[in-house]
């Protein structure tokens, strides 16, 4: 039985309780992360501690842990877990905690919630565009809240988008905002490809700052074979655009070949993808 975390204490998941006057249950008032472990192997564990910790400082949930004691924390959890996949996902939440009324401001003199809990992942893509899963996307407009940059529990606005696609037979919603720029998918980032040069929105409170996304970004300057650029990218630059990707913790680097319903470039897994995918995948056990 899978074994969870929760307020200090280690638990078979089925026996893990919280309030329902827990404010991460009635408000979505807290932070969370997912990170991937592949053979223990953890991906980029200490960018997502830190946009953790960032997001609790934003949102003025005051947790006492350090970015050591986290670390060892999920390292704890994942090890409780080793017998039950050879890849893991830890989901960890951390809400304000528990009032004793359900009241908008910020309680005073509550302990946060901290949970967290694993859970099997698949094992990653091969690193052969004959071979990789191919994505199909719908876009729409952008009309979730102006705090994207915020992994913030309360994920209705992303839910209702994703919805959109997954009822529509797609995979992914493709997002835009009210001047037809690319922000994000429902959940994702996105990455476009034009005459060789890998382009990715700038950050700002539109798009969350993805830990894959950061982790292709440094590797593929590192390499210094692949250009990239952040920049504001217009959506007929995106039906434009040679290939496209949709990245994320889970998905890694994943290669859209269809949105709207239209081939994106040549309709097939590009070039580009194969070669910056084994940059990164070279590269991403090293964050």
């Amino acid at each position: 039985m899978s074994i969870a975390y929760l307020n200090g204490d280690f638990l078979p998941l089925s026996e893990a309780r919280i309030s329902p006057l827990d404010r991460g249950f009635l408000f979505g008032d807290g932070i969370y992360e997912v990170i991937p472990y592949y053979q223990g192997q953890s991906v980029g564990l200490g960018l997502h501690i830190q946009r953790m910790l960032n997001g609790l400082a934003e949102i003025e949930i005051d947790c006492s842990l350090s970015a050591e004691q986290w670390r060892n924390l999920l390292n704890d959890l994942i090890e409780k877990n080793s017998d039950q996949a050879n890849n893991l996902g830890v989901y960890v939440h951390v809400s304000r905690g528990t009032d004793d009324k359900r009241y908008h401001a910020y309680p005073e003199g509550v302990e946060p919630t901290i949970f967290a809990y694993t859970f099997a992942i698949k094992d990653p893509e091969p690193v052969d565009r004959e071979k990789v899963t191919q994505y199909s996307l719908i876009s729409t407009e952008d009309l979730r809240w102006q705090r994207c940059h915020i992994k913030s529990t309360a994920l209705l606005g992303n839910v209702i988008h994703f919805q959109q696609g997954y009822s529509a037979g797609s995979d992914e919603t493709l997002l835009y905002n009210a001047e037809h720029q690319l922000t994000e998918g429902s959940a994702c980032n996105v990455f476009i490809v034009k005459d060789g040069v890998v382009l990715t929105p700038k950050l700002d409170n539109q798009i969350l700052p993805g830990i894959t996304r950061r982790i292709i970004i440094d590797s593929l300057k590192a390499d210094g074979m692949i250009p990239v650029e952040e920049r504001t990218i217009s959506m007929e630059e995106v039906r434009s655009a040679d290939e496209l990707w949709i990245t994320s913790s889970s998905k890694e680097i994943a290669p859209v070949t269809q949105l709207d319903g239209h081939s994106v470039g040549s309709g097939k897994v590009g070039e580009i993808w194969e070669k910056a995918f084994a940059i990164y995948t070279a590269a991403k056990f090293l964050y």
